[in-house]
């Protein structure tokens, strides 16, 4: 008798708990339409990746990271044709004593493992070099953003997302995207 009266107690526990649940959500919704209504509340969205693309300071910092990527696929490169040429070396090899073709199995070996450890850095590098421009850029696009928010009357800026990452806008009204116009005021901002 005493455990049927504990589950009945714990049952009704749970629907207490349901029905508060229940009223504060609906007075949080209820509250909301107020919150619109007493306020003029404008929404509008933007792409921080094209203002990136499309501004003169976003443009010289991805030249830059680029010209940066390159001149390290270049490194790269050079390493590559040296052990091929260490390769060829070894299987033209005739007329070699096994101890120069283990020196040469040797070189080509310590040469690749260079080349795996250059490579690794240079991704590591990379990564950080773009995820410090985004960190970066993110601030001053924030900054842009903020600055024609508040000459247009915005009560909210939402990121537009990418279609290729996740799409967090899937429509809005002509009028709502402000990103050329955040690229105008980063450019006049950071020249």
């Amino acid at each position: 008798m005493q455990g049927r009266h504990q589950f009945t107690s714990h049952k009704r526990g749970n629907v207490v708990l349901a029905l508060f649940g229940w009223f504060m959500i609906q007075s949080l919704f209820c509250g909301l339409p107020n919150a619109f209504a007493e306020e003029s509340f404008q929404i509008a969205i933007i792409d921080p990746q094209a203002v990136l693309e499309n501004s003169n300071a976003g443009q010289k910092a991805l030249a830059t990271l680029k010209e940066h990527v390159m001149v390290r696929q270049k490194l790269l490169e050079t390493d590559e044709v040296e052990i091929q040429k260490l390769e060829q070396q070894l299987q033209g090899g005739t007329g070699r004593s096994e101890t120069e073709t283990q020196v040469l199995r040797e070189q080509i070996q310590s040469k690749i493992q260079d080349y795996q450890r250059r490579r690794q850095t240079f991704q590591q590098e990379v990564q950080e070099k773009q995820k410090n421009l985004m960190v970066d850029y993110m601030k001053k696009i924030e900054g842009a953003t903020k600055a024609v928010a508040e000459r247009r009357g915005f009560s909210l800026v939402i990121d537009k997302g990418n279609e290729a990452i996740m799409q967090i806008v899937i429509y809005s009204a002509k009028g709502m995207d402000i990103t050329e116009e955040v690229v105008k005021q980063f450019n006049e901002t950071y020249k």
